[in-house]
């Protein structure tokens, strides 16, 4: 859907809150466990960009989906990961950066053989 400004310029006044600049060094970074609907949405983490993914997944990931009861069944070694659309098999002694999170990236994960809480979403 277009959008019509009332004022010229009027875009360039917008002073976005969720900016990069605004989180002191760090990235907004989305992450959703998939098929796994007690997290109805993605939950957003500030992190640094030079933080290695497996960092990532063993201090933000992990502890925070841990209240699932699936969570400690889940193989790691077989996780599907799909950042910001594209399905990919991150480095995890590379950083964020460098398995191209940016700021404001979705990082999705499946887990085969768990779909969902008692299997509610197979």
């Amino acid at each position: 859907m277009a959008v019509l400004t009332l004022a010229p310029g009027y875009e360039s006044q917008i002073e976005y809150r969720d900016a990069e600049k605004n989180f002191h060094g760090n990235r907004l970074v989305y992450v959703h466990w998939e098929q796994h609907l007690a997290f109805c949405s993605a939950i957003a983490f500030p992190l640094p960009p030079a933080m290695p993914f497996g960092a990532f997944v063993e201090a933000v990931v992990k502890p925070h989906y841990a209240a699932h009861p699936d969570a400690e069944k889940i193989d790691w070694t077989q996780v599907v990961w799909m950042i910001d659309g594209e399905k990919k098999v991150p480095d995890f002694s590379k950083s964020l950066e460098e398995n191209g999170l940016r700021h404001k990236s979705l990082v999705r994960f499946w887990t085969p053989g768990l779909g969902g809480y008692k299997g509610s979403a197979s």
